[in-house]
């Protein structure tokens, strides 16, 4: 079951403000990719539900991670069924984020006091799931519903509203200026991140440096 319950991941997606979001077939990578955002700081990692078998490759890292990194939120993403969400909730899943909006998965995501973070692109969306119970909306794909500017809209009216943007968010002063300035409460970030050629070349440490230099721009930006 989930180590840490949808309050605590909410309020420490909100406290670190990124969530890096990957997938690798090979565990061993997800480790080491896991590892190193760990050491530049990033306490929420969304594991991408993608490829056969994926659910065992999150089993094996989600095991490892309790073990090595006991205060690491690990969740799962690209979740569009109830029926995947009860499989990574069982494999220990903290919390899930979905492309989509479906009502079934925050039943079952609900019942267990797990995190649900459905994806939105109108205010329709973002109001229904908030009815559901969605603590904090994914926004996707992040730049073409409308970047920053969607979500300054969206903020006028509802500023209750909890945003997490996945797509379109770089790793750039200019960009989470942007988003953050917007209103959102966190951001979500894979390959502009993660990059492939971090990734295929093992530098590791390079991705630490990285992690480390835009929290340091979050904290300048935040105050």
């Amino acid at each position: 079951m989930a180590r840490f319950s949808r309050i605590e991941v909410a309020l420490k997606m909100k406290e670190t403000g990124i969530i890096p979001v990957f997938f690798h077939s090979d565990a061993g990578v997800c480790k080491h990719v896991l590892k190193a955002c760990y050491d530049g700081g990033v306490r929420v990692f969304e594991f991408t539900n993608r490829g056969d078998f994926a659910h065992e490759v999150f089993a094996e890292l989600n095991h490892w991670a309790a073990a090595e990194m006991p205060d690491m939120m690990l969740g799962v993403g690209s979740v569009v069924d109830a029926g995947t969400a009860s499989l990574y909730i069982q494999l220990g899943a903290n919390f899930i984020v979905s492309p989509v909006l479906n009502p079934d998965m925050a039943k079952v995501c609900n019942r267990r006091k797990i995190l649900w973070s459905p994806g939105c692109g109108s205010l329709t969306e973002i109001n229904q799931a908030e009815e559901y119970g969605a603590e904090i909306c994914k926004i996707f794909p992040g730049a073409q519903v409308g970047g920053p500017s969607f979500v300054k809209a969206i903020k006028g009216p509802c500023p209750w509203t909890s945003l997490m943007p996945t797509g379109g968010v770089e790793p750039t002063e200019e960009s989470l200026r942007a988003w953050f300035g917007a209103g959102v409460t966190c951001v979500g970030m894979g390959s502009q991140l993660i990059t492939k050629e971090i990734v295929h070349k093992g530098n590791y440490s390079d991705l630490t440096n990285k992690v480390k230099q835009v929290f340091e721009i979050l904290e300048e930006i935040r105050g």
